[in-house]
């Protein structure tokens, strides 16, 4: 019987994420995949702000913007006019824009950073079941050559929709089927609308959509992954189907793409070396527990909603982002009372409320129920979650800027006497642990912040890295990032009195005082690590 101390199950975007978090903090893991090799599906396409965020974090943002388009905007057709023009744009402090690239691209990404801390995804492997002990589960594995066990201290579900980590845990799947059937494939087509747009195109009667093409730029010339109803021919409903995803035993033809780029595209267009394409159905479904003792769910493993606004694998990969650090502090026994208890408690409300949205937008458009434009936008790019009510965060808030359990912004023009250029808040994020921003508003502040500093350093080690952050005119401590334009004081709501914000690793605001102490950031640590295993 072999051992690891996590196990995880699915090697798409979401147990990639998690496994690559975990391996970034040196946890031995082992991750399985039931199909024989990686699959080269076009299918989760949208990549959100947030998301290349996480990947900044993480060391894969550049890699992955190698390998993917810009999504400049969206242009709609009704009845073979334009109705709607509109540009997806965003703040300037927002350090990404959103993009596009086919799912087997990121994966590859995500993979290939995998590969290089040591671990290779071991495919055609299943899990046929499992059982939780006191200290560990018990996993039971199917390959080529027969069954074996292993056991690991923690098990992550991360096997989509069907999820047989799930099923094994027993809990619910409450939600429901869409009636419609699509088709989806990856092609090229030869039309002269602008680049970076997305295409939505549909015929409607009364009101109502009879007819409907959506088409999302990919990477590469004229290239774009376009979905549409389901031709009549290919039809699986009333047969033996699958509620949600792929149907991969009749796949639509070129020909059928054509059919549908000819009723409903703008201008005469061709269709073009098609690299893939399926069949698919859509649920919306939710679990009642992310986890269960030593097994966790993430991504469609435990929600599932419509692909409206791209939301569905960018929520996964946000999963795996809380779950990952908490459960290397688990394994490595650094983790207090209740840190795992806290990625339920934190993640299963966004997923109620994205898998509510994306319902509603499918239903009614994408920002429906949205009074503000620039709102909608910051929702859709999932800047706007986060874990206010979470009992492992606290201090206290700012009017004007994050608090605790908000995303931690970014901030531009940060100067340090040893740097060169200018340096983001963001930059300062990029390690495993948590990050301590101590503003400085004078020489005197600056003094006392560089001994709280060192002293919380020395308490908590590689759990955590200290900055600190004073206005551009206070040259006094040659370690101090300078806040040259200000940005950082503004994005932060920094003011005239000394203050500390601590960032969890997954990006959110965990902690924020003014007046800091080394007993009042222990304070706030102890409740999240132990300091001895």
């Amino acid at each position: 019987m072999s051992e690891t101390s996590v196990l995880v199950v699915g090697a798409g975007p979401v147990g990639l994420t998690a496994a690559l978090e975990l391996r970034r903090r040196g946890i031995g893991i082992v991750v399985i995949d039931r199909l024989p090799t990686p699959a080269h599906y076009a299918k989760a396409v949208g990549i959100q702000p947030r998301t290349l965020e996480v990947w900044d974090a993480m060391g894969v943002a550049r890699p992955a913007l190698d390998l993917s388009a810009p999504m400049r905007g969206q242009i709609v057709y009704v009845n073979g006019a334009e109705a709607m023009r509109f540009d997806l744009e965003l703040p300037e402090d927002v350090p990404y824009r959103f993009a596009c690239m086919p799912q087997y691209a990121t994966e590859h990404v995500l993979r290939h950073a995998l590969a290089e801390h040591g671990t290779t995804v071991r495919y055609g492997v299943e899990l046929t079941g499992f059982e939780q002990t006191a200290d560990g589960v018990v996993a039971t594995l199917r390959t080529d050559d027969g069954t074996q066990q292993l056991t690991a201290k923690y098990l992550v579900g991360c096997d989509g929709a069907h999820s047989a980590v799930r099923k094994g845990l027993g809990v619910s799947f409450e939600g429901d089927a869409f009636p419609e059937e699509y088709m989806l494939a990856d092609v090229e087509l030869d039309w002269s609308l602008p680049t970076g747009y997305g295409v939505r195109a549909m015929t409607q009667e009364n009101g109502a959509t009879s007819d409907l093409m959506v088409c999302i730029p990919l990477p590469g010339r004229g290239r774009y992954r376009v979905s549409s109803f389901v031709a009549p021919d290919l039809a699986t409903t009333g047969a033996d189907t699958v509620a949600h995803g792929l149907e991969g035993e009749h796949p639509p033809t070129l020909g059928h793409i054509q059919d549908v780029v000819d009723r409903l595209a703008p201008e005469p267009t061709s269709v073009r070396k098609m690299r893939w394409s399926s069949v698919f159905r859509v649920s919306h479904r939710i679990t009642d527990s992310y986890g269960t003792g030593r097994v966790f769910l993430a991504g469609d493993a435990a929600h599932i909603h419509p692909p409206t606004g791209a939301q569905g694998m960018n929520t996964g990969i946000q999963d795996a982002y809380n779950l990952g650090w908490k459960l290397a502090l688990a394994v490595s026994g650094h983790a207090a009372d209740g840190l795992l208890a806290s990625y339920d408690a934190e993640r299963r409300p966004i997923g109620e409320e994205v898998v509510g949205r994306t319902v509603r937008d499918a239903r009614e458009g994408i920002g429906s129920g949205e009074t503000d434009f620039a709102t909608a936008m910051l929702r859709q790019a999932q800047l706007l979650l986060g874990y206010r009510d979470s009992t492992i965060v606290g201090g206290t808030g700012d009017s004007t800027g994050p608090s605790p359990g908000d995303r931690a912004p970014d901030a531009r023009g940060l100067r340090q006497d040893t740097v060169t250029s200018p340096i983001r808040v963001h930059d300062l994020l990029r390690h495993p642990g948590h990050t301590v921003l101590s503003w400085a508003p004078n020489a005197a502040a600056g003094s006392e912040l560089a001994e709280l500093s060192d002293a919380v350093t020395d308490r908590f080690g590689d759990l955590l890295r200290a900055y600190i952050i004073a206005p551009a005119a206070d040259r006094s401590d040659g370690r101090a990032l300078r806040d040259e334009n200000g940005d950082a004081a503004r994005m932060y709501g920094f003011g005239t009195d000394p203050e500390a914000v601590v960032v969890r690793p997954d990006g959110y605001v965990g902690f924020r005082v003014k007046e800091p102490s080394l007993e009042r950031i222990s304070g706030y640590f102890e409740a999240i690590v132990r300091t001895e295993p």
